[in-house]
C-alpha cells in the first residue's frame, strides 16, 4: 500500500480503505500500553481513508479474553476486519505461555471459522520496557501495524470475492 508522497515529501493520504468497517477490541490489563497501540491502530486506519464512524472500539479484561470477543464481532457480520490489542508481560503473570499462547491461537481459530480477517496485536514480552518500545516507542507501534495488516487483509478478502463472483460456478 504505497501510498506515495507529495512534491514537499510529505505522505499523501490514501483512500485504499473508504468504505471498510473495523473492530478493534483492546484488552483493559496493562492499559498505558494498549492505550497507545489503540491510538496507533486508529492513527493508521484513519490514514488509510476509513471513516472514525467505521471503526468501532470495545474492551475486554485482558488478552485471555480477546478471541471470545472477536468471535462474537465476527458473528454480527458487521465488519471487515477485526483488530485484537494486548500485551502479555512474563513478568507480571506465572501464567505467561498460556495466556500469550492461548490468545493467539484463539484469535487464529476465529479468524480461520469465521473466514474473517482477524489480526493479532497483542505484545508479549519479557519485561514492561520492551512492551513500551513496542507500542510507541524504539520498535514503532505493533497497533499501527496490526491495523494494517487488517485493512490489507481486508482489501485482499474483499478482491477475492469480486473474483470468485465473477467466476463460472461448476
Amino acid at each position: 500500500m504505497n501510498t506515495g508522497r507529495t512534491k514537499r515529501g510529505a505522505v499523501k493520504r490514501s483512500t485504499v480503505g473508504r468504505g471498510l468497517r473495523f473492530a478493534i477490541v483492546v484488552s483493559r490489563f496493562h492499559e498505558g500500553i494498549t492505550k497507545k497501540l489503540r491510538q496507533g491502530a486508529e492513527r493508521c486506519l484513519g490514514h488509510h481513508g476509513v471513516r472514525r464512524e467505521d471503526v468501532q472500539v470495545f474492551s475486554c479484561p485482558g488478552a485471555f479474553e480477546l478471541p471470545q470477543v472477536a468471535n462474537r464481532l465476527c458473528e454480527a457480520g458487521s465488519y471487515d476486519a477485526i483488530i485484537c490489542l494486548g500485551a502479555v508481560v512474563r513478568g507480571e503473570t506465572p501464567h505467561f505461555e498460556f495466556v500469550s499462547s492461548e490468545a493467539a491461537g484463539g484469535i487464529q481459530h476465529v479468524a480461520l471459522h469465521h473466514t474473517l480477517p482477524v489480526t493479532f496485536g497483542v505484545l508479549t514480552t519479557d519485561n514492561l520496557e520492551q512492551a513500551h518500545d513496542r507500542a510507541d516507542g524504539k520498535q514503532g507501534n505493533k497497533g499501527r501495524d496490526a491495523a494494517r495488516a487488517a485493512l490489507e487483509m481486508a482489501i485482499l478478502f474483499r478482491n477475492l470475492k469480486r473474483t470468485s463472483d465473477r467466476m463460472p460456478k461448476h
